[in-house]
């Protein structure tokens, strides 16, 4: 049985790609090349399962999707209270790029604007070794990534030569001692770090990695202690977006940031991560497609972070086999607690890797006994699975004695048997 998502994110894309609203970056040369076509979606679970659809191997440059990457390696290096002392956290309302800086204090408002993310470059490695300092950056997106990234170095070429807007900002960081080196150092240093190619599934596995504590899903390297992932996402939360941050974070509702070349990314703590790419950009600079990709992730799987409540553990409290009374055999899987799109997503990997593995008999009971809440997101997931099962000629039983799960209707004139204990399900046999 194949997992039912990778379809799901194609449907999603299907549904955004007749928007051609929006343009691509023209401001810098290269960007304005790039195929403006291009679609892709990525999630990738936090234990290391990736699905994706579109164009999610296209390369492209990461630019501002670096800020909370290097905001990380700052805090993992000069601890909160350094990176504060430089850096507010606050909102800014504005443009990405404004010139503007906290009053009183004159530090710029948070690290996701260029004013503070160019700050915050300088706060990684030694001060005054730009070289080095750029390798230790690339070599920190590279472990987020989980492997070996290289800088795009005609996009840096052409962002190098328009550079006048980040210019301005660096020197008028520097007139406030903000920075200490010299502008047109910082910035170049600073434009090699937006240069960075990645992919889709790189930004979903470095969202991951954040929404994992700061542990990579699939190399199970860490990268940064957990209360700097934990820091990241929350300053994502609020000042991702720029000045559309808090219509994202009432509507999407959960921690993000875009990039100028059209990536997204989003970070479900504890849950997964999510990528989405599409060039054309709306007004504030994110991606038009990625989005609308995102909002629809966010309300068909129930993503929004203030959707209560949040898985604790596990799903599957165990396995077992049951022994039907015509001799045949059933595999058990016993749930437990309140099923979202996580759990769900666990269970029916579990399924279809037990199918792969010919560990699956002609039959499975699903037990919903110690579940006390399923999602839309979740019971979608169930009822698909079933159906796809059914297909096979794998026979599903549900043991629902609370009717947690209310009428199981995979379609197709499907219906999966339900039946209040174990003890019931063994006693239908097989037939």
């Amino acid at each position: 049985m194949e997992t039912p998502i990778p379809d799901y994110l194609a449907e999603v894309l299907a549904a955004c790609a007749a928007d051609a609203s929006g343009a691509v970056a023209d401001y810098i040369p290269e960007l304005a090349q790039v195929e403006p076509e291009q679609l892709g979606v990525v999630l990738a679970t936090v234990d290391g399962a990736v699905y994706e659809a579109g164009d999610c191997d296209a390369g492209f440059t990461i630019q501002s999707i670096s800020k909370p990457f290097v905001y990380a390696l700052a805090l993992q290096q000069r601890g909160l209270d350094a990176v504060l002392d430089q850096v507010d956290v606050e909102p800014s309302g504005e443009a990405f790029n404004e010139l503007s800086l906290e009053k009183g204090s004159g530090r710029p408002l948070n690290p996701m604007i260029n004013a503070g993310a160019i700050v915050v470059h300088t706060m990684v490695g030694d001060a005054g070794d730009p070289q080095a300092r750029c390798e230790q950056v690339l070599a920190g997106l590279s472990a987020f990534a989980g492997r070996p990234l290289g800088v795009d170095e005609a996009a840096y070429a052409s962002e190098s030569e328009t550079a006048f807007r980040n210019y301005a900002i660096a020197n008028m960081l520097r007139s406030r001692d903000s920075i200490v080196e010299d502008p047109e150092d910082v910035v170049a240093a600073y434009t090699r770090q937006c240069s960075v190619r990645v992919t889709t599934r790189d930004l979903a596995l470095m969202a991951a990695t954040l929404a994992n504590g700061g542990v990579h899903p699939l190399s199970e390297e860490r990268v940064v202690e957990e209360w700097v992932a934990r820091q990241v996402m929350s300053v994502m939360a609020t000042c991702g977006m720029y000045d559309s941050a808090g219509d994202w974070i009432s509507t999407v509702g959960f921690p993000a940031k875009s990039g100028v070349s059209g990536g997204i990314i989003g970070a479900l703590p504890g849950q997964l991560g999510i990528a989405a790419f599409s060039p054309r950009l709306d007004p504030h600079g994110s991606s038009v497609r990625g989005v609308e990709v995102c909002r629809r992730l966010s309300a068909d799987m129930g993503l929004h972070m203030m959707d209560p409540p949040q898985p604790a553990r596990s799903t599957i409290r165990r396995t077992h086999t049951v022994q039907y009374v015509d001799g045949s055999a059933a595999m058990v899987f016993a749930l437990h607690g309140s099923l979202q799109f996580a759990g769900a997503e666990r269970l029916v990997r579990d399924l279809a890797d037990a199918d792969t593995d010919g560990a699956l008999s002609d039959a499975v009971v699903l037990d919903l006994t110690r579940v006390h809440s399923i999602n839309e997101a979740a019971r979608r997931m169930l009822l698909e699975t079933v159906r796809r099962l059914h297909l096979e000629d794998i026979r599903v039983t549900l043991v629902d004695p609370e009717t947690t799960l209310p009428d199981p209707d995979c379609g197709d004139g499907i219906r999966p048997a339900v039946v209040g204990t174990v003890a019931e399900a063994a006693a239908l046999g097989n037939s």
